[in-house]
């Protein structure tokens, strides 16, 4: 009898420290920069996002790890660096050097939270690996769904393409307003599993990775979210400037150069874009629509971030891969219960690597001894708090006798420094308080020496 009452009440105690675990609804896009209504933009329509930006924190100053999908996402998921990863690439998997790391949704499934993913967390190719688990890590997640829709099980012959090999989308710039409803693309098929899983799993404690997959090239979205925006020809080009890249090192270069491109592909690949932010807003929008519709949001700690930013035009680039801001910089998001901020927004230098520990935080877990992020939460209660962290980013120029050749950033709530093959190959210096377009390189201006050295210096600092 005593035995039978001890177990009733582990029972209740079970149930009990259940119910007080917030969920986790983890919200990734592709390939998504900062043009978004709640971070000012004139004319992209996201009013789904601009609704949870009102309901939590957005983070003005919010950086990734390696503006390269595997490289950021296996960074934000294990809460390493690059360096530490070792991953640089497309084919690199971080169990391969890091075989008993315990990744961020892998911490959640072993304290009893149901584990799983729909759609892209780790890496996939985007659009060849849709409907595969990509470049996934099983022991992340109790479950995984894979979701495909039209743009990848239908040929899509009427694809506008610009640049790369006919019919290989990857990398390539190209766009189609489409045919169909949105759940006939795969986005919209990752917000329809979603709803599924939070339907099922309402009772109990879930992390739920939901990612999406555009804006990633191709920009194909229903032909509706085109026509939210104005004709090509109203559309505006990327800021120029004379003399732009009269004084960076080649290497700040990335190969997704947009010289090639006319004034009115360029207008069309940006309405394009937006369009697709746009869809994966609507999409974003149903599957927090459900979270209330289940009575869940008091309960679910909400993330929204992208892998990395995106170039479209500035500086003559296109895409990802470099070390300007466009690149490096993310929208980034968090709304979670018990919070003291509303609506807040923190112009904190922040990075990805700190969502690791904060959703541990956030939990009441404790996650590795070796994270190298910050919990964000002092920004959670009061975005106005001090924070003095700058944020790091790397990307890579290929190999030299084995190993990578990188360039590392580090970003300050004034400063941008750069330097290519620790310095040998070139230095950049930009005062985002006097050149938010990162057009004058100040490195080699004396009058900077001071500031250079101490930014180098954090460089030297990070990777020890």
């Amino acid at each position: 009898m005593i035995l039978r009452l001890l177990s009733l009440l582990l029972i209740c105690s079970t149930v009990l420290s259940a119910a007080d675990r917030p969920n986790v609804l983890f919200i990734a896009v592709d390939d998504m920069n900062n043009d978004l209504g709640c971070y000012g933009h004139p004319l992209v329509k996201t009013p789904n996002l601009d609704r949870l930006a009102a309901q939590g924190v957005k983070f003005e100053r919010a950086y990734c790890q390696f503006p390269l999908c595997s490289p950021s996402r296996s960074s934000i998921m294990t809460g390493l660096r690059p360096d530490r990863t070792r991953v640089a690439d497309l084919q690199y998997h971080f169990r391969e050097s890091l075989p008993r790391v315990v990744t961020l949704s892998q911490l959640f499934k072993n304290n009893g939270w149901f584990s799983a993913r729909v759609g892209k967390i780790y890496h996939y190719g985007n659009p060849g690996q849709i409907g595969t688990a990509g470049l996934d890590d099983a022991p992340s997640w109790d479950l995984a769904v894979n979701p495909a829709g039209r743009d990848k099980l239908t040929d899509e012959p009427d694809i506008i393409q610009y640049t790369g090999k006919p019919m290989n989308f990857g990398a390539s710039l190209s766009w189609l307003a489409a045919e169909g409803s949105d759940s006939d693309h795969t986005d919209g098929k990752v917000a329809d599993e979603a709803i599924r899983l939070m339907e099922e799993k309402k009772d109990q404690p879930f992390f739920l990775a939901v990612g999406f997959y555009k804006p990633h090239t191709p920009y194909v979205a229903p032909k509706k979210y085109f026509d939210l925006y104005p004709p090509a020809d109203l559309i505006p080009l990327a800021a120029r400037h004379a003399g732009d890249r009269d004084d960076i090192p080649p290497m700040a270069i990335s190969s997704y150069q947009g010289e090639k491109l006319t004034d009115e592909q360029s207008r069309l690949l940006r309405r394009a874009y937006w369009a697709c932010l746009s869809f994966a807003d609507a999409q974003i929008g149903r599957v927090l629509d459900s979270l209330d519709r289940l009575k869940l949001r008091q309960k679910t700690i909400v993330v929204f971030w992208s892998d990395h930013g995106y170039h479209l035009g500035e500086h003559g680039l296109w895409q990802k891969q470099t070390c300007f801001e466009e690149a490096a910089r993310v929208p980034f998001i968090i709304a979670a219960p018990g919070t003291k901020a509303r609506g807040g927004v923190s112009k904190a230098t922040v990075e990805l690597i700190d969502l690791y520990p904060t959703l541990a935080d956030l939990a009441g877990l404790k996650g590795p001894a070796n994270l190298q992020g910050t919990s964000l939460r002092p920004l959670l209660d009061d975005p106005a708090a001090a924070w003095a962290r700058p944020a790091f980013t790397q990307t890579a120029r290929g190999k030299k006798d084995g190993e990578f050749i990188f360039g590392r950033s580090v970003r300050t709530d004034r400063w941008r420094y750069t330097e290519w093959r620790d310095g040998e190959a070139g230095i950049e210096l930009y005062d985002h308080e006097n050149d938010p377009g990162e057009y004058t390189n100040l490195a080699r201006d004396p009058a900077w020496e001071a500031e250079r050295a101490r930014l180098a210096a954090l460089l030297k600092q990070v990777r020890q």
